[in-house]
């Protein structure tokens, strides 16, 4: 018998203006992207994938990056210095492995790395599903792991199945920033990779839909996840890989996880005095954060055989760039939010 999970799914709760602009504002990015590539795709003028980098290291850099930074500070602020220290500690020890993960086996350690990005934002949109727009259709356990899954897997095999050759392209390229000959596994991969992965995905999405209205029927909530659930399939086919995953995490992740943060600190009030860190403490430890991100990436670029990956210098920063936020990615999910059962980053009161 399934194991229901009524403290975790919720009816569409009270809002605040400003919560429910930013998830409004993030469908209206993602849908004028959709219908601008979508007139550009049918007119033959996609634009030259070097625009499209341009607009990745755009989003991911300038955009997405800084939030990863305010998702650890608004998690650990309250929780005081030998929470801090355990977290840091845990961090930086997943970061370590998963870098050499990429250096014994590159095709494993991307396959680790899609894998991050999709759980990340699959398990991420659930709880934002949680906190903003309703989860009272999701009745058990299964169904909620069904729900981070079908919101997840389509940044990265949607993509895979629609621009093969771009993903092939720039999959090779950071493959090869660490060893050229495991390029062939990489091909490998790509040729069963889509029709299956891309398979499973449509199987998923029925049963996902399905199972919602048989809870609850056409409730609010079943609508709003069908419809943004229409909308992130048809975006990730529709947009270039490139364009869409540069932008997916700041117009999307990134817009979401804020409204649902304020949901939580709101919730929470403000901390006492005697409760965490103190403010500049707590911004004292931001700033140490962002300097070993940095050095990651500089010693990352210092020690690979190849940090363009055999590439020009645009597609090589972008696969490089790539391959660094997943590194710091897959810590940031996995001691940022699954060893945290107290509280994480996608905490919901």
């Amino acid at each position: 018998m399934a194991t229901t999970v009524e403290s975790t799914t919720t009816a569409a709760p009270q809002r605040r203006s400003g919560e429910e602009t930013a998830v409004l504002a993030s469908c209206v990015a993602l849908g004028v992207l959709t219908a601008t590539f979508a007139v550009l795709l049918a007119a033959d003028a996609v634009p030259p994938l070097e625009v499209q980098m341009l607009l990745y290291l755009v989003g991911m850099v300038a955009l997405n990056l800084p939030h990863g930074g305010f998702e650890h500070f608004t998690n650990v602020r309250r929780r005081g210095l030998p929470f801090g220290g355990r977290y840091i500690a845990l961090y930086l020890g997943f970061v370590a492995a998963f870098t050499g993960l990429f250096f014994v086996a590159p095709v494993l350690g991307l396959g680790l790395a899609f894998a991050t990005a999709m759980a990340k934002s699959g398990h991420g949109d659930l709880r934002v599903m949680d906190a903003l727009t309703g989860t009272s259709h999701l009745r058990t356990r299964s169904q909620r792991a069904l729900a981070a899954l079908v919101r997840g897997a389509p940044v990265m095999v949607v993509p895979m199945v629609a621009w093969p050759e771009t993903f092939q392209q720039f999959g090779a390229v950071m493959v090869r920033i660490f060893d050229p000959a495991a390029v062939s596994r990489l091909d490998l991969g790509m040729a069963l990779g889509p029709p299956v992965l891309g398979s499973l995905l449509a199987v998923a999405v029925v049963v996902h839909v399905l199972l919602g209205y048989r809870a609850e029927g056409a409730s609010t909530a079943w609508r709003r996840d069908v419809g943004e659930l229409a909308l992130l399939l048809a975006f990730f086919a529709v947009v270039p890989v490139v364009v869409a995953i540069g932008l997916y995490f700041p117009l999307w992740y990134s817009l979401r996880q804020s409204a649902r943060s304020a949901v939580a600190e709101r919730a929470l009030g403000e901390p006492a005095e005697s409760e965490g860190m103190t403010l500049p403490l707590a911004f004292g430890v931001l700033i140490v954060g962002a300097l070993a991100t940095a050095l990651v990436a500089a010693l990352l670029w210092a020690v690979a055989p190849d940090p363009l990956g055999g590439a020009s210098l645009l597609p090589g920063v972008v696969a490089f760039y790539t391959i660094f936020v997943s590194i710091i990615a897959m810590p940031h999910v996995v001691v940022g939010e699954w060893l945290d059962p107290t509280r994480g980053i996608w905490f919901v009161p």
